[in-house]
């Protein structure tokens, strides 16, 4: 009978080990957590949302004058394809092409080669371009866009995700907003932005539940940044919560009374 209390004994344990291994930690479910250093700050920026064209952007531009063929030599060709809808047949639609911006902020432009555009604002390259264009035409008009404007959107809000800017400016909000909002378990006082400028990666923190968060020097948004919305006590608690710790706790006291009772008939 000694045996059979030593088996029951060891179930007993191994069964109050699983309760407890079933226990989440903070580090287990928390993002970002190492503190980043202060030379890494956004702190120090201007409260600006002109962005600045970077490496992997895409553009379109688009020179047209009242003569299009004046123009025509500084326009990429566009491309042609046949729509598959039922609906309508053999329907020719017009692709425009785009201008990726390699690693060293370069662009190969109709006529003019190579030119610098990394690091430019829309208002910048636009003056650049119809200085260098206005060496052979006159009376044009340069329209630039960028069309890979991406934020991604993590952690405690209802559509996390990356979603593609239509606008080249959006707020910490609208970006917020985009995602659906922070769930009720977002801590609203600790959300953590990643931006990288020339190369290098950069950090700050946002407070909502202050209102100065608006007057924060990167409230407006750039391409490719990254929020991450912080999940608050009960929800790293609720996330280490095992469901089927119901079903031990009451495997494990079924096998404490059995135990009971062998112990004191005996």
């Amino acid at each position: 009978m000694r045996q059979n209390f030593n088996h029951i004994f060891r179930v007993f344990l191994v069964l109050s080990l699983a309760i407890l291994s079933s226990c989440g930690s903070r580090k287990e479910i928390i993002y970002f957590q190492d503190e980043p250093i202060t030379d890494q700050s956004l702190s120090e920026l201007d409260n600006i949302y002109e962005i600045k064209y970077k490496p992997n952007d895409l553009l379109t531009i688009d020179v047209s004058a009242e003569v299009a063929e004046s123009v025509a030599a500084f326009n990429l060709p566009v491309v042609s394809y046949n729509a598959n809808n039922a609906s309508v047949v053999n329907q020719a639609n017009i692709l425009r092409q785009t201008y990726l911006i390699d690693k060293d902020g370069n662009i190969e432009f109709p006529v003019l080669g190579t030119v610098k555009i990394g690091g430019l604002t829309r208002v910048e390259a636009t003056q650049m371009l119809k200085e260098k264009i206005g060496e052979y035409v006159k009376e044009f008009i340069v329209n630039i866009r960028l069309v890979n404007f991406t934020i991604t959107v993590l952690g405690e809000v209802n559509r996390p995700g990356a979603y593609t800017v239509q606008d080249e400016r959006i707020s910490l909000t609208e970006a917020l907003g985009l995602a659906g909002d922070l769930t009720i378990y977002g801590k609203r006082d600790n959300i953590f932005l990643i931006r990288e400028i020339d190369g290098k990666k950069k950090y700050a923190k946002y407070d909502l539940t202050s209102i100065n968060v608006v007057n924060s020097p990167v409230y407006y948004l750039s391409q490719n940044d990254v929020i991450y919305v912080e999940p608050n006590n009960a929800r790293v608690k609720t996330s280490s919560y095992n469901p089927n710790t119901p079903l031990v706790i009451s495997a494990v006291s079924t096998l404490a009374t059995i135990a009971a009772i062998f112990i004191f008939r005996n």
